[in-house]
This record gives structure tokens, sequence and C-alpha cells, in this order.
């Protein structure tokens, strides 16, 4: 972005000098050393865990954040997050990445204008094999809150009841997969499947309405619109197992900027006042507390209400 300098770094892995190096990026030991440098804004990537004390210490020195998502380990550490940002009036958000994806953008558009009518259901897809990064939480924290995040985004509606079941298959002490039906304030019916255990990776979110369905993966930036037909199928045998008729499939041509560079160049234009789509602190603080109710869901065995 050439409209924004790159200040440094703060990492304390074990492999952070040399990448560090090998792209020319300064390397600080500390996020206080990193304030001592003025930078005005700042985006948090490091494990869950450490959200909260990072996120705290650049709140109370008035920089502007983006934390990855999700904002914090818990609903808990998430409220204290909001409350901090609160108190000093800086600008805190979250990075969904997901809502910037050109796929996902574009259905979020043709929804809002009623292309599929009344909208039914809502099926996600997140699964592929287990990212060895990943070592503080389960496959629900760190990839169905993409899933819970998106489908309130799209549909612009809330969770109103959960009941998901989980397995641990790797040996982890999280939990590895998810399953959730939901419901939402709006009543459509939602699915997530989700898992670090496929070796076949997808990222599909798929909404049927009355006509017909959008398919967005966003591995590729593809939207695809299927038609509910109006032609009679003449083939009796297969007729009677389709219920609606099958019509028309687009795929739409739409630009395909990279989700990544759009997020922070919202960000950044947020941090200088103008108008811009950011994910607050508060939509990521809910977005936690849906997680916490489906892994407490797994957990008892039963469906649960959504109070937040």
């Amino acid at each position: 972005m050439p409209d924004v300098e790159f200040v440094a770094a703060v990492d304390t892995g074990p492999q952070a000098r040399q990448r560090a190096t090998a792209v020319g990026v300064e390397l600080l030991e500390s996020v206080c050393e990193l304030i001592r440098r003025r930078i005005d804004l700042c985006v948090v990537s490091s494990p869950t865990g450490t959200h909260e004390e990072v996120a705290l210490e650049l709140a109370e020195a008035g920089v502007a954040t983006l934390i990855e998502k999700p904002v914090a380990h818990s609903s808990k550490s998430a409220q204290t997050i909001v409350e901090a940002f609160q108190r000093a009036g800086v600008l805190g958000c979250v990075g969904h990445i997901e809502r910037f994806n050109p796929a996902l953008q574009q259905m979020r558009l043709r929804l809002d204008r009623g292309e599929l009518g009344e909208v039914y259901q809502v099926f996600t897809r997140r699964q592929g094999p287990f990212p060895a990064r990943i070592a503080d939480s389960g496959v629900i924290m760190d990839l169905a809150s993409h899933d819970i995040d998106l489908t309130a985004w799209v549909t612009r509606s809330s969770y109103r009841s959960i009941a998901a079941r989980t397995a641990h298959r790797s040996g982890r002490e999280h939990e590895d997969l998810v399953s959730t039906v939901a419901e939402l304030d709006n009543g459509v019916v939602v699915t997530h499947l989700v898992n670090w255990l496929s070796p076949l990776k997808e990222r599909v979110t798929t909404v049927t309405g009355e006509r017909g369905c959008f398919m967005a993966d966003t591995v590729t930036a593809d939207l695809t619109f299927f038609r509910n037909g109006s032609e009679p199928v003449q083939w009796d045998r297969v007729a009677s197992f389709r219920g609606v008729t099958e019509g028309d499939m687009i795929r739409y041509a739409i630009p395909k900027p990279e989700p990544l560079h759009t997020e922070l160049s919202n960000f950044v234009a947020a941090v200088r006042g103008e108008d811009a789509e950011v994910v607050s602190l508060e939509e990521g603080l809910v977005t936690v507390r849906v997680a916490e109710l489906m892994r407490e869901s797994a957990r008892e065995g039963r469906t649960v209400e959504v109070v937040l």
C-alpha cells in the first residue's frame, strides 16, 4: 500500500528473525517498543490467547488497531477489549476477512436486491487439513467463527438457536470437527460443516431461496447462481426426485481484488476518518459469544438459545 509506511513488526516466534530478514522487515521485541515508534495503526495477528494483552496495550497508547479474528479467546476477554477501546476513544476493529471476499460481497448485494426472493437456508462447508500453526484453539473458534460472522452478515440476521456436535480425532485437546444446525432470527435455517480432518480443502457458502440458490467459493472467489427452472422435466423418473426444476446456471464475471488488501484498505481509510467498511469490535464479540454457545451445545448435547 503506497500510502502506508510499514514501520516494524513484533514477533517472538522461533523463526521470526529469519523471516523478517528474508522480507526486509525490522523486527522488534515488544509492543511497547513498537508504540514508542509513534505508529498510527497496528494489525494484531498473534495467537488468539494473546489478543487481550496486546490490544489493551495498544488501546491505552491510542493506536488504531485491527485484531485478526477471533477478536479474543472468550467473550469475557472480548468484552474487556471492547470496553478498553471505548474508554480510549480509539478505533478498534476485527479482521473477519470473508466479508471482503468478492464472491460473498456480490452474494450479499444480490440478496439485498431480492434476487433469490425469500431466503430459506444457508449451508457452509469449511474443511481441510490441520494447520500446524494453530496451537491454542479448536476448529470452532478458529474456523467456524468465519462462518458465524459471514452468515449473519450476508443475511443481515442474528442467530436464534444452535445445536452442535463435535469430535476429537487428531489427539489434541481441542475439537477438530463440528457439525451445526442453527436458526436465525428471520427463520432461516443454517448448517455449518467445519473440520481439520479432510484432505479436500473447501470454503463454500450456499444460500437457497425461492428462486434458486447462490453458491460462493471463497477459495476461487467465484459466485454461481442456480436458477429454479420453469420448463417441465419430461423424464418422469428423474422429475419425481428433483422437487424444483433445474434452470439456468450462471457463474458471474466479477472483479476479484485480494480480500486482505481490501480489508486493510478499508481499515486505513477508517483510521483517516473516511467512509469505510470495517467489522466492529462489538460484532467480533457477538461472533465469539455464538462460537462459545456452539461449544456449549456440543458439550451438553442440547439445543441452546442464543442470548447476547
